[in-house]
């Protein structure tokens, strides 16, 4: 194999690699997006049918605690909204993250303890936020920084 050969598969590599850095974090924002936006939307609209087989009971006495309150699942169900509608619109995408971390933790903490059959979902969503991050890690520097000085 000669030279000029193997520079253009090197520049061959080197073109897929950086077209593939330009879509995958396109397409976890949006399937991230979708995702949430969804389900902020079933939150108010309640369109996607419960499930056939009955939740745990810690589960069931979870959702109930968060309904009693009056406000916490319209709260969770509208910061889903706002975040889905975010990421999708390719808007204050960062923020966007930052506000879906909670969500995002306790879905996980909430399958992995009370309803484990959704647990492969969950961690589905767990690392699309975790690469999300991490592909806008440098937007998120500034509030790592040990001490900064208010403006």
């Amino acid at each position: 194999m000669n030279t000029n050969t193997m520079t253009e598969v090197d520049a061959t590599d080197r073109h897929r690699t950086k077209r593939l850095s330009r879509i995958l974090p396109v397409t976890a924002r949006v399937l991230m997006g979708l995702l949430f936006f969804v389900a902020g939307l079933n939150g108010f609209l309640q369109f996607i049918p419960q499930p056939k087989t009955p939740m745990p009971e810690g589960a069931v006495a979870f959702a109930g605690a968060m309904m009693k309150t009056g406000y916490l699942f319209q709260l969770v169900a509208g910061t889903q909204l706002l975040v889905g509608a975010l990421l999708l619109a390719n808007r204050f995408v960062p923020l966007a993250l930052a506000l879906l971390a909670p969500v995002v933790v306790n879905i996980v903490a909430f399958h992995l303890f009370l309803a484990p059959s959704g647990l492969g979902l969950a961690f589905a969503v767990l690392v699309l936020e975790l690469y999300l991050a991490w592909a806008y890690r440098d937007s998120f520097r500034p509030m790592l920084a040990r001490q900064t000085p208010p403006s």
